[in-house]
């Protein structure tokens, strides 16, 4: 038994370490919409030339910024929860409202995960790209299936937590 714990715990440190450095990268990357944006604007007030394309940039960044930020929320416990309903709820109904969101979670980034592929697919058949810097638009669903993939495992080691001893991170 003692494998198994052992197992399961580094398992657990390996996604929700995963989960937080992605998440990190995610603030990186809306770091990085924001300077373009700040730059663009600055541009634009002091000389009348702003950064083309920063509102190409701006959508795909925030997307890849929201999907890294989902894997870590799901770990954490962080997505958004009624406490209108947990408040005066026994501990036996908070766990099964849990088990209920980690297995919506579960399904719905498996779901994603799939879809995701096929537009990936799809974008890279047709090789759509954005009006002004021409990029090719399936390099952001690169980052947006890694987080899914990881917001599978998320959602499954926060399913398990549940039903161990382990409280989320």
């Amino acid at each position: 038994m003692s494998g198994y714990y052992n197992f399961w715990t580094r398992a657990h440190a390996l996604v929700h370490g995963l989960s937080e450095l992605w998440a990190l990268f995610g603030g990186l990357v809306l770091m990085a919409v924001v300077m373009v944006n700040a730059y663009s604007i600055s541009a634009d007030m002091l000389f009348t030339k702003p950064f083309p394309g920063d509102f190409e940039l701006t959508e795909l960044g925030v997307a890849i910024a929201a999907f890294c930020f989902l894997p870590y929320c799901q770990m954490t416990g962080a997505n958004v929860s009624a406490d209108l309903f947990t408040a005066t709820a026994s501990k036996s109904k908070i766990m099964l409202m849990g088990v209920f969101a980690s297995l919506v979670a579960f399904g719905f980034s498996l779901l994603l995960l799939w879809r995701m592929w096929e537009g990936l697919l799809g974008y890279r058949e047709y090789e759509e790209i954005t009006g002004i810097l021409s990029i090719p638009i399936w390099i952001a669903f690169v980052p947006c299936l890694l987080s899914l993939v990881l917001l599978v495992a998320a959602a499954f080691v926060s399913l398990l937590d549940i039903f161990g001893s382990r409280k989320r991170a």
